[in-house]
């Protein structure tokens, strides 16, 4: 923005006044300026044209294009409050620990992982399912109260909604805004995170592990899936990148987590093969065989054998460049020895085929 012009609205529209407070050199030609208008809620970055006022007047407009913010953008407070649930349960203001009592702590991680609105009958059904309905709904009003600086406006009426507010943080969010963006192009090498030791860490944690509610059983399940998934197309984006390395280690992170899971096998052991390492592929394809055999087994003959987990696994791996047949033994005739046809064998004594001894 020009030195001497200010902005007269206080609202970020398409045409914006701006008043010049001090005159310039007389010109009939217009200028042209790259200016920023800071804008209460806003910033815009806007190619300003400006006509060259006359000399005996200091008022000029100027047309301003942009993309306004929105108003919850503009109102937005970052990093005010921030819950955690993925691994362990914390919640934090500007880096501090925040304390809650044990009820709020349950309402705040219930609110964090279902983000929409919640009736509060049945929330306090989910929270408390051996209580009577009133006993539940006590609880919950007791458990609203310590926790109504993380709730949204709307939450403070007796029988509206309840939901945690929008300017609320929480990893959850930030893991399944990661898991979108790896599915938008599976296996490309744009879609790898720019910050991936802090991505690896979102996808390697299960919602509350801890925890025995029996809400979250399914959760946890789901996002339990969605993240095995996101591994895997990960480690999958990383090798289209040749970070080969960091593949192996992204799929190590899905074996470790379901290590009877196909797809995480399959993704490590392209790992290697695309790093070049055939005998880890190898090795990582026995593993799983054993695995399966000792946790499902199978019998050694009959119906099941054809058609269960024998048939299924070779007993050898179907890996061509390992398999090496066994090198066949050439007899070799030495003085004094004659080799038998019929079997084959070394023979002692005779100077000749067919000598008699």
């Amino acid at each position: 923005m020009s030195p001497g012009c200010t902005y007269r609205s206080g609202e970020c529209d398409e045409n914006a006044s701006w008043q010049c407070r001090d005159g310039g050199e007389d010109s009939s030609e217009d200028s042209t300026l790259d200016a920023t208008a800071s804008v209460p809620g806003a910033s815009l970055r806007a190619r300003v044209t400006t006509a060259a006022p006359p000399a005996v007047h200091c008022c000029c407009t100027t047309t301003i294009t942009g993309t306004p913010m929105l108003v919850d953008q503009r109102r937005s407070r970052p990093g005010l409050h921030r819950v955690t649930v993925l691994g362990s349960f914390s919640v934090t203001a500007h880096g501090d620990p925040v304390p809650l009592e044990a009820e709020a702590r349950r309402v705040v991680a219930y609110l964090a992982v279902h983000r929409r609105p919640q009736r509060r009958t049945a929330l306090a059904a989910d929270l408390w399912p051996g209580e009577p309905a009133a006993a539940a709904a006590a609880l919950l009003d007791e458990a609203l109260a310590g926790a109504a600086a993380l709730l949204a406006e709307d939450a403070s009426g007796a029988h509206g909604p309840v939901a945690l507010d929008p300017t609320v943080e929480v990893d959850l969010d930030e893991a399944m805004t990661l898991v979108r963006a790896l599915a938008v192009v599976p296996g490309h090498p744009d879609t790898v995170p720019a910050d991936l030791p802090a991505a690896t860490a979102l996808l390697s944690a299960d919602v509350l592990p801890a925890w025995a509610d029996a809400w979250l059983a399914v959760e946890r399940e789901r996002f339990r899936q969605i993240r095995l998934n996101a591994l895997e197309e990960l480690s999958s984006a990383l090798i289209a990148a040749g970070r080969f390395a960091d593949a192996v280690t992204t799929a190590r992170v899905a074996v470790r987590t379901a290590p009877s899971r196909e797809t995480a096998r399959r993704a490590l052991i392209e790992a290697h093969l695309a790093q070049g390492e055939i005998a880890e592929a190898v090795a990582e394809y026995d593993e799983y065989q054993e695995l399966l055999r000792s946790s499902v087994g199978g019998p050694a003959s009959g119906f099941e054998a054809a058609f269960g987990l024998e048939g299924l696994l070779p007993p050898v791996p179907s890996w061509p460049v390992l398999r090496r047949r066994p090198a066949e033994r050439v007899p070799v005739a030495a003085p004094g020895l004659r080799v038998a046809r019929h079997p084959r064998r070394l023979v002692s004594g005779g100077t000749a085929p067919g000598a008699v001894r």
